[in-house]
């Protein structure tokens, strides 16, 4: 029987996931690499994150009015789930929309020279994703710039968690927004391995 979780999970494990000497971007050294972008991308794979993003909204989150995230690896996270969101109202009209925006890593210096593009309200309530957690240097960005943009930040999803300091340092940051992983580097490395047997 198919589920939704597992069927992402496959989906980063062979789309995602490579076995081999990485450098990440925080300049950890690695024996695996995994970039959700490319199941993130995929037309199956965003509609799964989507709706798992948009499920985890729902039972942490529901007084949520938007999602965010830092560019780009939020980018299609943020999109998917707004999209899922949309989703769900139209079928049960109970459900809010959860609207998306995006958050530069710096100032326009054109134009209106917004940091945050997309929705934007002072005092709403937003939640930050991002798809892979290491360090949380990325997701703790977004957050202070969501804070400094005057809207409230509820908790923090991340698709993997690399399981290498990034839950503790996003929770120091933001004390009061809990931090909720759909998976971690090794719920995707078993599963690699599993469908990858020598």
């Amino acid at each position: 029987m198919s589920d939704n979780r597992t069927d992402l999970l496959n989906l980063i494990a062979t789309l995602s996931f490579r076995l081999g000497d990485f450098t990440l971007a925080s300049g950890q050294k690695s024996d695996y690499y995994i970039d959700c972008r490319t199941t993130t991308l995929h037309a199956e794979g965003g509609r799964l994150s989507g709706l798992l993003m948009y499920d985890l909204i729902s039972q942490y989150f529901p007084q949520a009015d938007a999602v965010g995230g830092l560019t780009m690896g939020a980018d299609p996270l943020v999109s998917n789930t707004a999209s899922a969101s949309a989703w769900h109202h139209l079928h049960h009209k109970r459900d809010a929309l959860v609207h998306g925006f995006l958050v530069r890593k710096a100032e326009k210096t054109h134009g209106t020279g917004r940091r945050l593009e997309g929705f934007h309200k002072l005092g709403a309530h937003v939640v930050i994703v991002d798809d892979v957690c290491t360090t949380g240097g990325s997701t703790i960005t977004a957050i202070e710039a969501t804070r400094e943009a005057g809207m409230n930040v509820l908790g923090v999803l991340c698709l993997v968690d690399r399981e290498q300091g990034g839950r503790a340092n996003i929770e120091a940051a933001a004390p009061h927004a809990p931090f909720y992983s759909v998976f971690t580097a090794s719920d995707v490395r078993a599963a690699h391995i599993a469908l990858n047997p020598a």
